[in-house]
């Protein structure tokens, strides 16, 4: 009996903690290592030297039926040399019987503080407006002839509007972004009035890192760390990063890790007693910028005692670049160059 209702709310706590991440808009996963910190970050909208496009496809669990899965398109570009940039993000996140759909249009604004344009130094000011569409399809919840008052038995759905808010400050070699997510309190959503409300989606993010090369060299790498929290449940977890970039006669190829660690742990019943532990992630990825295309593959393995399901998460990013200028700056700043 023990071993049942342990199973049974490992079940209950992984469908809300993806129903609540399923509602925040774009997930975070750990996909901006991949040369796509505008999907989480608006003020990086326009920050590079090319205009990108970047597609990206996640699956989680293969062999299970329903399983999450993620798919964004993403463009953004500076306005010719002015300061300005603006950006686009369209998404479709799927987890079982419920869905999200959105997209988000970004402003952003650069501000050189250089003397010249040899030495960077930029402030950054991104703002995102989107529109969320979440679905519930109850239409085979029943079989043919049943009733139940909880259940209506058609494809519900509801709209939220929200607000990104952030800036990114690059300095020679180091850079910082701080991002307000889902600023604006929305009216909860509450299918068939079954309880679950959440009105206050806001999550904070920031991220630090810094590109470390010898003179010459054709190797550079970059530790990183991305802290994030939920201000409804009070959540954090912490991504400390490593990434390493090699200079080809093509362009560059590049790889690194990923650890992701909540540092809010859950309790559950273990058949002689309470213990609990916390969600961790391990998240290898591996990239090739060749030309202007960019090719890369993230995998995420949950390394905890219990979960859900023992596969991993595998996740594709396509990208183009285009409308490139020359490099402006003299620094170890992938991002920016």
């Amino acid at each position: 009996m023990r071993l049942r209702n342990f199973w049974l709310i490992a079940l209950f706590v992984t469908f809300v903690v993806d129903f609540i991440d399923a509602q925040e808009g774009v997930p975070i996963y750990s996909d901006y290592l991949t040369d796509n910190y505008y999907l989480i970050h608006p003020s990086m909208a326009g920050v590079a030297n090319c205009a990108k496009v970047r597609l990206t496809a996640r699956q989680q669990w293969f062999g299970v039926d329903d399983a999450p899965n993620l798919q964004t398109l993403s463009i953004n570009s500076r306005l010719g040399d002015s300061p300005v940039a603006i950006g686009g993000i369209l998404f479709s996140d799927e987890n079982g019987f419920h869905s999200t759909q959105g997209g988000y249009a970004t402003f952003a604004y650069h501000l050189m503080f250089s003397r010249n344009e040899i030495d960077l130094n930029m402030l950054s000011f991104g703002l995102s407006a989107g529109f969320l569409q979440y679905k519930l399809d109850e239409t085979s919840f029943l079989a043919p002839g049943d009733f139940d008052a909880l259940i209506a038995g058609i494809e519900q759905s509801a709209t939220n509007f929200n607000v990104d808010f952030g800036f990114s400050y690059h300095f020679i070699d180091f850079y910082a972004h701080f991002t307000v997510k889902n600023i604006l309190n929305n009216e909860g959503i509450n299918f068939n009035d079954q309880g679950f409300e959440f009105d206050n989606l806001r999550t904070y993010l920031f991220s630090s890192g810094y590109v470390f090369s010898k003179y010459g060299s054709d190797w550079s790498y970059e530790p990183s760390i991305m802290y994030m929290y939920r201000d409804a449940t009070q959540e954090s977890s912490i991504d400390i990063n490593g990434k390493v970039y090699r200079e080809m006669d093509f362009g560059k190829i590049w790889g690194g890790l990923s650890y992701r660690r909540s540092l809010d742990g859950a309790e559950f019943l273990d058949g002689s007693g309470v213990s609990s532990q916390k969600l961790q992630y391990i998240t290898p990825f591996l990239g090739i910028d060749y030309n202007q295309f960019v090719f890369a593959y993230t995998y995420s393995y949950q390394a905890n005692t219990v979960n859900f399901n023992t596969g991993g998460f595998h996740q594709i990013t396509l990208g183009y670049n285009f409308n490139c200028r020359r490099e402006k700056y003299e620094c170890n700043c992938p991002a920016v160059n």
